[in-house]
């Protein structure tokens, strides 16, 4: 018999043959010290779901996290990785959302059902201060899971959580995003890949930046209209000028931070947006005169929540939108996947199976 492949009542009646489940955790700071541990085999309290892992992918984040950089006085230890995809396999007592079978994913932050952001509802981010998806299962309260679009696999579905989430919280709730605006992406990782389906399935234009031609022409078969080398053309924001006839672009998508930042200001239009949701270019002056003097509204960005992934998902499965994964790593090379992800050679998501 298949024991992963089991329900969890028949877990228990195997309980002699097995009792336990395979987690990477967080001991020590470093990737090269990430290593999976067993750990007793969780049951659903009432209100929760156990979930079967399938499959995680991997954020930026999860990088800075293993590496002690994201928060140096996080509690050890923790199981890294936010983004997971997996079915039910159990119910707990009064569970009335979900039944043995479903597909779901935990959403980014488990306390964020809808509304805004509160300091309370940030603290339960998975992967940092609650325990990850990179495990073979674990127990979610049943308000805090979302059900998978059909035309979706369980790999594709791991890459929504986060960068999804996120790009749809830029553009569509932050950036009441319509057809026949403009928007300026910058590089090819997840959320600006995202970012690039949904701004095309909304019927916006795309301006894209990357340091790869090969990437920039992956980005023009996803639909992108214009495409800058940013290392050919150091000077991006004035070639999006030139673009917009010097109106510049409906919205920015910034994921460099200070690095870029006078740089998406000179871009934006008079009264446009920037959401601000990566610091990936590190430190440099930004010039804030222009801010204010374009009436530029700038929004920082911290994931979404569940009616977010909700909304976004059946945007995604109307439109038949399907996230783009660059490479998929074995449960056993997620240290490797840290790592590729570490040399930004990927173009869209990084995936770990979880057999």
């Amino acid at each position: 018999m298949n024991l992963w492949g089991a329900t969890f009542n028949d877990v228990v009646e195997l309980n002699s043959l097995a009792n336990f489940m395979k987690a990477y955790e967080i001991t020590e700071f470093g990737v090269d010290r990430l290593a999976a541990h067993e750990r007793e085999l969780p049951a659903p309290a009432a209100g929760e779901v156990l979930v079967k892992f399938h499959a995680a992918s991997v954020n930026y984040r999860d990088l800075r996290m293993v590496e002690g950089l994201y928060n140096p006085r996080l509690k050890l230890p923790v199981v890294p990785f936010s983004d997971g995809a997996g079915e039910v396999t159990a119910v707990g007592s009064e569970v009335t959302k979900w039944k043995v079978g479903d597909r779901v994913c935990p959403i980014f932050i488990q306390g964020w059902i809808d509304g805004g952001i509160s300091f309370e509802k940030a603290r339960t981010a998975l992967g940092g201060d609650r325990d990850g998806v990179l495990r073979e299962f674990g127990c979610f309260d049943e308000s805090a899971l979302v059900r998978i679009p059909d035309h979706l696999d369980f790999a594709q579905a791991s890459t929504l959580p986060c960068a999804a989430v996120t790009a749809w919280h830029a553009l569509v709730v932050s950036g009441g995003l319509k057809a026949g605006d403009s928007v300026l992406l910058q590089g090819t990782g997840g959320v600006s890949i995202f970012a690039l389906q949904i701004a095309r399935a909304f019927g916006a234009r795309v301006i894209i930046t990357s340091s790869s031609d090969e990437k920039l022409a992956k980005a023009r078969e996803l639909g992108a209209d214009d495409l800058i080398n940013y290392r050919e053309t150091p000077d991006w924001e004035k070639r999006v000028s030139e673009l917009t006839d010097r109106r510049g672009v409906d919205h920015v998508l910034e994921v460099g931070g200070a690095g870029t930042m006078s740089k998406s200001i000179a871009a934006v239009r008079m009264g446009g947006h920037i959401a601000l949701v990566g610091v990936l270019a590190g430190d440099a002056p930004v010039n804030w005169i222009p801010l204010f003097m374009k009436s530029i509204r700038l929004q920082g960005l911290f994931v979404g929540s569940r009616k977010m992934f909700e909304d976004m998902n059946a945007f995604f499965a109307n439109h038949r939108i399907e996230p783009v994964i660059d490479r998929v790593f074995g449960f056993d090379e997620a240290p490797d996947a840290l790592r590729y992800l570490s040399s930004a050679k990927h173009f869209g998501k990084i995936v770990v199976k979880i057999p």
